[in-house]
This record gives C-alpha cells, structure tokens and sequence, in this order.
C-alpha cells in the first residue's frame, strides 16, 4: 500500500469544518454560529425507528510525490431562439464515437496538497475560460481595481463563481453558451483599501450589486481539442449580465401576485429586482438554466422593527429579528432602502426562489418559479418522468433541513419549446421523509454500519402543495410556497445534514443528493443520529443516493442508502461502497454532483475538513467499481470547486474555481493567493480536458 502524503495545516484561521472564518463570514453570514433556524419539535429518524421502526500555475500529477509544472473546456453550446434543438441534454452534445460506455475511470488520483495552484493528472491540461472582471458585453473595459464601478462590473464578469452549466450552440459542436452564477462576493479581495463593510461607499456596494448574479458568455472550441475560450468581438448577441442591482425578474405560480410578495415598489407583487447568493443550478431538457438562490438572509437588516406576525417567518430563514444590523450585514440598505425590513418587511419573501433563465434569448426576462418553493435552494435539476412530467430535485442548505421535490403539472412536449417554457410553473411540491431499516441501538454515531452491512432504508414524499390546493393545514397554498420550510415543518419532514446538490443519474435515474455536512448533529440539544445522517458532529459529510419505487419519479415512495461516508479512509468511520478503502482517496464535504455520459458520479468538495484545498472527484456508482474513488484536481488555496459541468462528449470538465485566497487576513493588496495571474486572486471558470483528445477520466 503507498504512504499517503502528510497534510499540511490550514494556512488561515478556520471556520466550521474546513472553511475559513472568511468564507463563514461572506458565504453564508456566519449561519454556524447562529441558532440552528429549524427549532420544530420533528422526530429525527432515530425517534421513528426506536417507536416502530461547503492564471497562474497549473500543476500535473502523475504518481504521488512526483509533481510536474506545467500550464494550460468542452463545452457544449445553446442555440439561437429559431433554431433550439427540441431537448439539451443536460451534459451537452452526444457522445464521441467510440466512447467506451463502460466508462471505467483510469486517472490516476493526485494527491491531498495545499499548493496555491490548480493541480491536475498527468496526461490533462487546463486554462482558464473567464476571470473575475472579464468583458462579457461588447465594449466592457478590463478589469481595473482602482476604477471599479457598478457601470464597469456590470458589463464584466462576475465575482465569486459557483455553478456551471454549458448549453449548445448551434449544431457543429464547436459553439457554446457558458452560463454562471456570481454567488457573492469577497469586499477585502475586491477594493483597495478596504476596511469594514460599515465603511464602504454607496459605489462600493452597487459595485458588490452588480458583481452578484449571473453571467452569460458565448464560447468557442479551440481547434480540435477539448479546450474552450470566449468569442471576442464587437457583435455577441448572447453575451448578457444579470445582476443584484436592476434586473427584473417575474414571478410565476400560484404565490405570484400574493400578499407576502407585495411592496411599496411592487404593489402587484409580480416583479423582483435582482437576484441574490445564487449556488448551484441545473440545465433543463428545453435548454435553460435553473439557478437557485441560497443565502439571502444576509443582505436585510431591520428585522428586529419587522411586524411581530413576519417575525417567526423571517427567523425560520435565518433573519435576525433581534438586531438591526446582524454580524456581517452588507449593509445593502445604504444603496437601495428595500434591504431595510423595518420600511419594507416583505423584500425578503421575494428571494429564495428558483430562477430560470433562457440563454438563448437575451431579451427574455428571467423568471422566479414560485411553484417550486422558497428555501435557501443550492440548486434544482430536473429530469422528465416516464408520464412525460418533469421533475426537479432540490436540496435546502441548512443544517437539519429537507429535501425536496416538485412534479409539473403539465408533460414535456419534445420540439415545443414555448410550452416547455411553462412546465415549472404549475404542479406539486413535496417534501422527503426517510426510515432507516436497523434497530436504533446499531446507529451509534460513530458511523459504524449496522449488521444489515448498509446506511439504507425506505422513504416517502409528503405532498405540500398542488397547484392553488394546499395539503398542509392551516396555510395557504400561497403561503406553503412563500414559507415553505414552515410547512415541511408541519408535516414532519427529515432533518438532513446541509443537503447541497441533488441530481438524477440520465443512465439510471437514480438520485444523488450531497450532505455536506454538520458538526451539529447530536451535539448539545441538536437532533441526534439517525439511519441517514449516522455521525455525530458529522463534519466530512455524505453522498444519499434516492431510487423512486419502480422508477417513476412522479411517485411518493422511495429506498434509500449511503453510498459513500465521507473523510479519510482510514478512519472507520467512512464508507465508500463497500470498495478497499486502502484504494481511494480521502473526501471531505461534497458540495456538488455532475455526471458524465457513462454515469460515473463527480464530486466537488467545499471546506475540505481533512487539511488539504478543495478537489473534484468521481467515482463508478455501479458495478465493481463502485466506490472507487479518485481524486481528479484540486483547486488554488483558500477556494472552494463548483460545478462541475461535464461536456456530453466527455472532452472537457469546466469547474468553477469560487474565492481563491479567501483566508483570514487576506486583502487585495496582500493575497493568500495569487491564482491565476499571479498578482491577486480572481475566482475564475476553468475547463480541463486530455491531452491525447480522449473522454476526460476514462
């Protein structure tokens, strides 16, 4: 058996699990050291089994210890609005001829490290696709520190980057969309000089706005590779910047127009401005992008003057009601008076949703889909049932909060676009609730399996709403949707551990949602172990993987099991498909899940727990391979990786390399890191591909 190389220790001071105290700070406005918002008197799976039952150098690594210096996607691409293919797949173009569909993954892993580079195996390069500050709209300037403006930012590239998703363009495979999300953003590694977010100016924090949202950029593949870049030049008809400061979005669904929508500014309650934190996201089949927007409690203030009825509502979502301005207030109100709840009490209802944007059409405006439930959403992936109904997973990045899941009303319709356009906005919403199938005294805590050999058990959905009709008692159909972790309260939903990412394997159909993690779980007066979330002060996380009773995914039942306990593989307490653990590599704090064509899983990680950056990492999730996981890349100190996006071709992996040099003490002028210039860090897309031309891993 090789030594595995000794880790090195974090550089900076660190947050919860991995994370630095910056990322808590900015991320998430430091939710770890708030009350857990779910206080409902649920019964943890524990109690109903006991009663019945997070361009600068590239580094290729060959063998561990031998590292090699060295510098460097495939993207698929979206169609204009005539000429949209009738379903995208959500990988991307077909397949290249010759694919092995057995797929088997033969990288060989990189090691842990804590280089400030983006490291990657022999045989692969990289490059980066789009950096913080990039023209995006013809005629933007480059990017200048000194003289950003909410003008500038607004025509450029985003700032922190997190989901990825890459759409045909056209039908010779060498055109692209890159669509992505600008979570938030980092004000000590944007500004010279900064100091406090109090200090900032009102140009600094429309500047912060318009750095937020999303970015649509039209590529090109370079030559024959898997290499991608941005088409350059004065006409890019698809080139479009959505951002937090005036992009209107409207509302569909049943909550649209309802009370809890309603502002001074918008007194039908059917027009948003802007979106906020936006994570992860998903490629529907009639060719747009889901973007699901996560922590937005941190951007209101006033919440302690709110009306005393909101007052409950707003706490469930992570809203101080006790202070005015809650630590790490962007103080976003100095700008723009909606972020103050104590004049307008309502703005906070209007984020949280599922955006759906139409790439192909730049003029279109972007949606909010109440239909499919306000939460902190990390994303929303969709795939089309045997009926013909479409069906998105969604996941609530809380700790002890739920899973999700939303049935259209109306069926995929292949080749009617303008009707697909209308298909997430009207169906039913349900909320998971799991059993596990081994006596209570055998989930300990310390991630042991039970005698059965297997984290497994079965499951139901709980149906919240359908249409205008509600099934939970007490609320109204409007009112499940504008609060809907009050109504998955209601009905007893499972608290989960920090449920990311979820998506359906297009090979199997089953389900795979990331736990990322909670060193909550049974500590203190937290909710104790349970069958699916087995450790406590679980701090590496978990992959659940979801199969619907006899495959429809319009059904209410369900088995369930863990496929992977994350962290080191020595340690006992981690799982990885029943494979030798002596032949995988350590994992710590899934964040996102991708597919390639052949169905093997990849997996980014956010706030690695083990000492090392952050990676990408896939695994076979069927046959002998099962389990075997291997590490792919890691990205540059103090960042996180997102996406990922594999092409359908499986040419090229892009990833989102999100808050580079995000490490306690860091600033613009004295950067932790210097990726990917080598000046200061600049979140930034990447896409990596093979050297010989073949399918990325295989």
């Amino acid at each position: 058996m090789t030594e595995r190389p000794r880790l090195l220790p974090l550089l900076g001071p660190a947050g919860h699990s991995g994370r630095d105290a910056m990322t808590c700070l900015y991320r998430c406005g430091n939710a770890c050291d708030h009350p857990v918002p779910n206080e409902s008197g649920n019964p943890y799976l524990g109690d109903v089994v006991r009663d019945g039952l997070s361009r600068r150098g590239v580094v290729r690594a060959g063998a561990i210890g031998a590292m090699v210096l060295g510098f460097g996607g495939s993207a698929a691409a979206a169609t204009p609005a005539a000429a949209v293919p009738s379903a995208v797949p959500a990988a991307g173009p077909a397949p290249a001829a010759g694919r092995d569909r057995a797929g088997a993954l033969t990288f060989k892993p990189i090691p842990p490290n804590k280089l400030d580079n983006l490291v990657v195996p022999n045989g692969y390069d990289t490059a980066v696709v789009m950096r913080w500050g990039d023209p995006v709209l013809p005629g933007a300037p480059a990017l200048d520190v000194a003289r950003q403006s909410a003008d500038r930012q607004s025509r450029q590239f985003g700032f922190n980057n997190d989901f990825v998703g890459v759409l045909p363009l056209g039908r010779d495979g060498n055109r692209a969309l890159l669509v992505v999300n600008h979570e938030y953003t980092n004000e000590e590694l944007m500004f010279p000089g900064f100091t406090t977010l109090e200090a900032m100016t009102v140009g600094q924090i429309e500047t912060a706005m318009a750095a937020h949202g999303l970015s649509v950029v039209e590529l090109e593949r370079v030559g024959h590779t898997g290499q991608w870049r941005p088409v350059r030049g004065k006409r890019l008809p698809y080139n479009r910047r959505i951002t937090a400061l005036r992009t209107p979005f409207a509302f569909t669904g049943p909550a649209a127009g309802s009370t809890w929508l309603r502002t001074a500014a918008d007194p039908k309650g059917t027009t948003a401005i802007g979106t906020l934190n936006n994570c992860s996201g998903g490629v529907t089949p009639w060719g747009t992008v889901l973007s699901g927007e996560e922590n937005f409690n941190q951007y209101f203030v006033g919440g302690d003057q709110a009306p005393a009825e909101l007052k409950p509502k707003l706490a469930r979502y992570g809203i101080s009601t006790t202070a005015r301005y809650p630590g790490g207030s962007r103080r976003w109100e100095r700008a723009q008076e909606r972020f103050d709840l104590a004049k307008h009490p309502n703005e906070a209802h209007r984020f949280g949703w599922v955006v759906e944007v139409d790439p192909s059409d730049p003029r279109s405006t972007p949606r909010k889909h109440t239909a499919l439930g306000r939460l902190k959403h990390e994303g929303a992936n969709v795939i089309v049932a045997k009926s013909g109904h479409v069906v998105a997973y969604m996941g609530d990045d809380e700790r002890f909060d739920y899973l999700y899941k939303f049935v259209s009303k109306k069926r995929y319709l292949p080749g009617d676009r303008r009707h697909n356009l209308t298909l997430l906005e009207s169906g039913t919403l349900y909320v998971a609730k799991v059993t596990g199938d081994s006596p209570a005294a055998e989930i300990d805590g310390t991630g042991k399996l039970p005698s059965d050999g297997a984290f497994d058990g079965t499951g139901r959905w709980i149906k919240l709403v359908s249409g205008d009709r509600s099934y939970v008692p007490g609320m109204t159909a409007a009112e499940v949707l504008t609060f809907t972790r009050l109504a998955g309260d209601a009905v007893q939903a499972t608290k989960m551990d920090r449920p990311e990412d979820v998506q359906p394997s297009p090979r199997t159909g089953k389900i795979y949602a990331a736990m990322t993690n909670n060193s909550n779980r049974a500590v203190g007066g937290n909710p104790g172990v349970d069958e699916a979330n087995p450790r406590a002060n679980n701090k590496h996380g978990h992959i659940f993987e979801l199969v619907e009773d006899g495959g429809d995914h319009t059904g209410e039942s369900f088995t369930w099991s863990l496929p992977i306990v994350c962290g080191d593989p020595a340690d006992a307490s981690t799982y990885f498909g029943g494979y030798d653990k002596s032949a995988v590599s350590p994992i710590s704090c899934p964040d996102n899940v991708a597919f390639d064509s052949a169905g093997n899983l990849w997996i980014s990680t956010d706030g690695n727990a083990l000492g090392s950056n952050d990676g990408l990492f896939a695994t076979a999730i069927e046959g002998p391979e099962r389990g075997h996981l291997r590490q792919f890349l890691t990205v540059p100190l103090g960042a996180e990786t997102c996406g990922p996006f594999i092409t359908g071709d499986d040419r090229s992996v892009f990833t989102a390399v999100q808050h580079p040099g995000e490490i306690s003490g860091a600033t613009l002028e004295k950067p932790a890191s210097t990726w990917p210039d080598g000046d200061f860090a600049k979140p930034a897309v990447v896409v990596t591909w093979r050297l010989d031309g073949g399918p990325v891993g295989s």
